[in-house]
């Protein structure tokens, strides 16, 4: 497993490996309606990744933050995983959530970790093997340990310390409108707009049809942004949709990234922190 995504016909080549597990990390948008429509299939043996409860800090009011390593090793233990095993990544949306179950098994030092281009859409469309969702799979318990990488992660302190840097660029994944402000936020608590030092670029910019652009689109798309040699900081709303900006960086080769895990729903209650329209 050399590349950070890979294609359901290479996941049905290997779906039989004994050391591959695949995760179903689906999780609806916070934008979706009320009554969003996910299927109700998986993968065949497919286990479910938890990123709301098992794997997010739920000591805190800001949604999908990291589990403290102790935590993530415990769930990942739970699923069965440790640390020998390749991990591919989905989601039932084709490419939404699992992004950020990439960066966080990334963060906790496991390498060997992708996304499924395309998620479950994809792998339908080539009429690839399924299982009701119902179906319960049992697993041995897992040894994964974590070795934590605070490279990949920034918080708001880093940021307001950083934010007048030329070394810096904050991408941020939300739409335009929320960007901006002329939109209201989904979490009716949150100011409107967006940090100094940002850019906006949104997720589906980087997305065609459920799936990642090819890399060269992607490096035009990133090459409109004065970005080379700089640090980037990808933010979105909860920490979700900028994990797939990072995706599309990390494809068209650029390094130095990480994530602002508290996201648009930490810095837009803070106060006294700096906000543009």
């Amino acid at each position: 497993m050399t590349q950070p995504i890979v294609s359901a016909s290479w996941l049905f080549e290997h779906i039989d490996h004994p050391d591959l597990i695949i995760l179903d990390a689906t999780i609806k948008k916070v934008t979706a309606k009320e009554n969003q429509n996910l299927a109700v299939e998986k993968i065949k043996n497919a286990r479910f990744f938890d990123i709301k409860n098992a794997f997010s800090d739920t000591t805190t009011d800001i949604p999908n933050m990291l589990a403290s390593p102790t935590v993530f090793e415990k769930a990942c233990r739970t699923l069965g995983i440790s640390n020998h095993h390749k991990i591919v990544v989905y989601d039932r949306l084709g490419i939404y959530s699992s992004p950020r179950v990439w960066w966080m098994f990334k963060t906790m030092g496991h390498q060997q970790i992708a996304v499924l281009d395309g998620g479950l859409p994809a792998w339908k469309e080539e009429n690839l093997p399924t299982e009701p969702e119902s179906n319960l799979n049992t697993y041995l318990q897992g040894d994964f340990i974590a070795d934590y990488n605070p490279n990949l992660v920034i918080n708001a302190d880093e940021i307001l310390h950083n934010i007048t840097s030329n070394d810096i660029l904050i991408l941020d994944a939300r739409s335009p409108g929320r960007f901006l402000g002329s939109e209201p936020e989904p979490r009716a608590s949150l100011k409107s707009g967006h940090m100094p030092n940002a850019v906006n670029l949104h997720y589906e910019k980087v997305l065609q049809n459920g799936k990642i652009k090819p890399v060269s689109e992607l490096k035009e798309i990133l090459q409109h942004f004065t970005i080379a040699d700089k640090k980037l900081i990808f933010t979105c709303g909860s920490g979700i949709t900028a994990c797939i900006i990072m995706l599309a960086a990390t494809l068209a080769g650029y390094n130095h990234l990480s994530i602002y895990d508290g996201s648009w729903s930490e810095w837009g209650q803070l106060e006294g922190v700096p906000i543009q329209c």
